[in-house]
């Protein structure tokens, strides 16, 4: 055994004589990192029959932002993404209080959240924790998380930084949805996200 195993951790498996590594904490929370796109983004994968597997943006290019407000809690929004049953997700969740970011689905693939198959297609959703009608949850924390991850998506896809890329989800054709809502300041969003 090398030492690299040793440090790592090992189970040896004796009837079939082969060794395989021992999980850690440092191993998941690291492989967990690894795989969502944001750097600074928590992996929290949505369940599989709640977005579209694809090779975005070489089968779609990505044009714009959708800026969405959950209706619910940050932790009920990633159980909501979790169940197999709801059909629904978006590619991150931003939390109220700190701006911690979750990625549920990733960038190349298709989140289900615009209501409007087009705009899924060439967008990346991103969730509020919050309600629309409590400005309260809108913090300086998710914000700035917020506006900084926007100003990553649109560097990497080249997506201006305007309000016409960089929309609400009640500015999706055919959206039945009101969020962000009234109280959702875009003139500090944006120039947040241009000065990130």
């Amino acid at each position: 055994m090398d030492r690299r195993t040793l440090l790592r951790g090992a189970a040896a498996t004796a009837a079939a004589g082969i060794l395989v590594p021992a999980p850690s904490a440092h191993a998941d929370a690291r492989a967990a990192s690894l795989a969502a796109d944001f750097p600074d983004a928590e992996w929290v994968p949505a369940a599989a029959s709640n977005y579209t597997v694809s090779s975005r943006p070489s089968a779609y290019p990505v044009r714009y932002v959708v800026v969405h407000v959950a209706q619910e809690t940050y932790a009920d929004t990633l159980a909501i993404f979790k169940d197999p049953a709801r059909k629904v997700s978006a590619h991150y969740v931003v939390r109220s209080a700190d701006g911690h970011v979750a990625q549920c689905v990733r960038e190349r693939d298709i989140a289900w959240h615009a209501g409007n198959w087009d705009y899924n297609t060439r967008s990346i959703g991103i969730e509020h924790e919050g309600w629309v009608d409590r400005p309260a949850y809108f913090t300086h924390a998710m914000y700035e998380r917020s506006a900084a991850l926007t100003a990553w998506v649109c560097d990497r896809y080249g997506i201006p930084k305007d309000r016409e890329h960089i929309i609400g989800h009640r500015e999706v054709p055919g959206a039945t949805h009101t969020d962000p809502g009234p109280y959702w300041d875009w003139s500090r969003y944006i120039r947040l996200v241009n000065f990130a």
